[in-house]
């Protein structure tokens, strides 16, 4: 890592679908080989899936479901005097929506409907109900970041 100055972030366009950047930085971690097309396909297809079966707009659906996924604490490792502790600290808001997206699409790939489609579609109508894979690991999270709330005072 470079010690001059930070990593400039880079803009990312709104989708052409919905005009969501949230949508595309999504798409964008989806994406395998460089092939967006495929990516812009299968979030696409879910969405249509979530209309039919939710009767709701697919985008509201997925901002809500990541809302609902997006850690506000999470465990960061510390070494204090040859121990290592694990301090809860807050997480930033970019890096909160990054980790919401990551988590929805791991736990999309590890259900067993047969396409990519369906799998994304029931993790995001399990996500908008409070269950599924996703929340389950945000829930984890702030167990563990509860749980070590006696290492706090070692933020740095």
């Amino acid at each position: 890592m470079s010690r001059r100055h930070a990593a400039e972030k880079r803009e990312v366009l709104p989708d052409a679908k919905f005009g969501d950047t949230v949508l595309t930085k999504f798409m964008n971690n989806l994406m395998i080989d460089g092939k967006k097309a495929v990516a812009e396909r299968i979030v696409y297809n879910a969405f249509d899936r979530v209309e039919a079966k939710l009767k709701k707009s697919p985008v509201e659906v997925f901002h809500e479901s990541l809302e609902l996924i997006k850690p506000s604490v999470e465990v960061r490792s510390r070494r204090v005097g040859g121990a290592t502790y694990q301090v809860p600290v807050e997480v930033r808001p970019e890096r909160r929506e990054a980790l919401a997206i990551r988590w929805l699409i791991a736990a999309a790939k590890k259900r067993n409907e047969n396409t990519m489609e369906e799998r994304l579609a029931g993790e995001l109508m399990d996500a908008v109900n409070g269950r599924g894979t996703a929340v389950k690991k945000r829930e984890d999270t702030h167990k563990m970041a509860d749980a070590n709330k006696a290492f706090s005072h070692y933020r740095w």
